[in-house]
């Protein structure tokens, strides 16, 4: 895989990346509340707002892939 600073990713993919950490950071706590409180709903609550980022999480890895892949063909054209 290429390594590209941060300064020359997308902002698509910088946005995805950062969501994905913050909602799954805001499910984890969530989760980590209901399971002290004993609220099984919050911890349900909880775990779907983590599957959320992680599909987040994933759909940035198509989106740097997107790029990987435009990036390798116009160092081919060159």
């Amino acid at each position: 895989m290429l390594s590209i600073p941060w300064d020359a990713l997308s902002t698509l993919y910088k946005v995805l990346v950062a969501s994905s950490m913050g909602i799954s950071a805001v499910g984890i706590v969530l989760a980590l509340i209901g399971a002290f409180n004993q609220a099984t709903g919050l911890i349900y609550a909880g775990s779907a707002i983590i599957v959320v980022g992680v599909l987040l999480h994933v759909a940035g890895l198509m989106v740097r892939g997107r790029d990987a892949r435009a990036y390798r063909m116009m160092q081919s054209k060159s």
